[in-house]
């Protein structure tokens, strides 16, 4: 494998990188007119199939209240979500989403008690990463679908880091050498259907490269095989280096 079949794997598109990060958010900043504020916590938002946000939000809130007190009940508002590495690597922060747009309460729905469904008339979505901002359209996010692995690439990228480091260290074979040198740690940036993409970090400076699974994953239980289709690979490669994937 050299260096340009690691990198010439095919890349989601913008929309299905919002939506991905939309998925497995569990926390989002809100930002109106009045006040800005951190929203944490599993359940307080939600995406349907059409891309739209629908909110969940204790009835007795600020924003709630900001809501009811807009002009014909619709809030101009701004939702920041940050993708962060769940690892720590240098410069954790992978990607920025910005949803701009107006809320409205929902209409009624089967709710917990104390809270409230507020939908999102979206206006303008923005992604931005590393490669600089894009803005995505609406129709592309409606037609767009989360990764599969959206919801368990934080779990499976910690357990690596945390209990096999040598399987970080074994896919440095897959990587051009001469990518290798002056690398001081490797870690496991992402995971998607695609691939695992390897953060090469040197003293002061980093470089981000992705290893393509032989077959896209198809469901969250074909992603061990994939890896270990990988490693297979990684072993028959006798070139390249075995690199400690931490300190």
């Amino acid at each position: 494998m050299t260096a340009d079949d690691v990198c010439a794997g095919e890349q989601a598109s913008a929309a299905e990188r919002v939506r991905t990060v939309l998925a497995a958010a569990e926390s989002f900043t809100v930002v109106t007119d009045a006040h800005t504020c951190d929203l944490v916590g599993g359940g307080l938002h939600s995406v349907g199939d059409d891309g739209r946000l629908l909110l969940r939000l204790p009835s007795d809130c600020r924003l709630a209240g900001e809501v009811a007190l807009a002009p014909r009940g619709t809030l101009p508002v701004v939702l920041k979500f940050t993708d962060v590495a769940p690892v720590t690597v240098r410069e954790r922060v992978r990607s920025r989403v910005t949803v701009a747009g107006w809320l409205a309460q929902a209409a009624p729905q089967c709710e917990e008690s104390g809270t409230t469904s507020f939908r999102m008339v979206t206006a303008h979505v923005a992604l931005e990463t590393p490669a600089g901002p894009v803005t995505v359209g609406l129709d592309e996010l409606a037609l767009a679908r989360p990764d599969v692995l959206a919801h368990h690439e934080a779990a499976m990228l910690t357990h690596l880091v945390d209990d096999h480091a040598d399987v970080v260290a074994l896919l440095t074979r897959l990587v051009d050498p001469r990518l290798l040198q002056g690398v001081v740690r490797v870690w496991p940036l992402a995971m998607d259907r695609r691939g695992v993409t390897l953060r090469l970090e040197h003293a002061h400076s980093h470089q981000d490269v992705s290893l393509p699974f032989p077959a896209p994953v198809r469901d969250p239980g074909q992603a061990g095989d994939r890896v270990r289709e990988l490693l297979a690979a990684a072993r028959a490669c006798r070139r390249g280096s075995r690199l400690p994937s931490r300190p």
